[in-house]
């Protein structure tokens, strides 16, 4: 009897390894299971912004026109500090650093373009497209270089700044720098958000009423 416990415990012994890993892995596989035991992402950030047209075209609005009539906005060029999915923060004249908590859903250049589009659609109520493939095709290409979309530490704003461009088929090159702040905003995702969406709104109407005066 003895040597047959003795054999037993030896047995057990032997395989006590293979158990324990084996248990691990059951209970690993079980925690993956339950949501909230673990997670591998990283932390969402607290506010996702995007700009979003404050003039849009009515719905059911239909424009029948040839390519060859349209106005065509591409996308503006920006340098790295803005062609990125972080807002930035101009601390000094030198400084640069980026709102913490706060992620674009788009880079802000597309989320621009974007914009621009559906601003000029409303206000001219011509045949307005976006995007690569169209630039040799209009009568008007809106282009440009967007210079500021961020907070302003120092004056404690948002500012919007961009370097249109417009281009006439078989005419002249014009341009033109436009601008928009909104003063007093706190440097928090929930405050810039909101006055970054309005600021380029201004800008928009801006770039839209020029276009359509020409």
């Amino acid at each position: 009897m003895k040597r047959l416990e003795m054999r037993t415990a030896k047995m057990i012994g032997n395989t006590v390894p293979g158990m324990k890993a084996a248990t691990g892995a059951l209970l690993l596989t079980a925690c993956l299971a339950l949501p909230g035991c673990i997670s591998l992402a990283a932390k969402p950030p607290e506010q996702l912004i995007r700009l979003t047209s404050e003039e849009t075209a009515p719905a059911g609005a239909q424009v029948s026109s040839q390519l060859a009539d349209a106005i065509v906005v591409a996308d503006p060029e920006a340098d790295r500090s803005l062609d990125v999915l972080r807002v930035p923060v101009k601390v000094d004249a030198s400084g640069l650093s980026y709102l913490k908590d706060a992620v674009w859903t788009e880079k802000p250049t597309r989320q621009m373009r974007t914009l621009l589009a559906e601003t000029l659609r409303a206000r001219t109520g011509k045949l307005v497209v976006e995007g690569i493939g169209y630039e040799v095709s209009g009568k008007t290409l809106i282009g440009g270089r967007l210079l500021d979309m961020g907070y302003d530490a120092p004056t404690r704003s948002v500012v919007v700044r961009f370097d249109a461009i417009r281009t006439e088929r078989g005419g002249p090159i014009t341009t033109r720098r436009f601008e928009a702040r909104v003063a007093d905003v706190k440097p928090e995702a929930s405050k810039v958000g909101p006055a970054l969406n309005q600021a380029a709104n201004d800008v928009a109407r801006q770039v839209a009423d020029w276009v359509k005066a020409q």
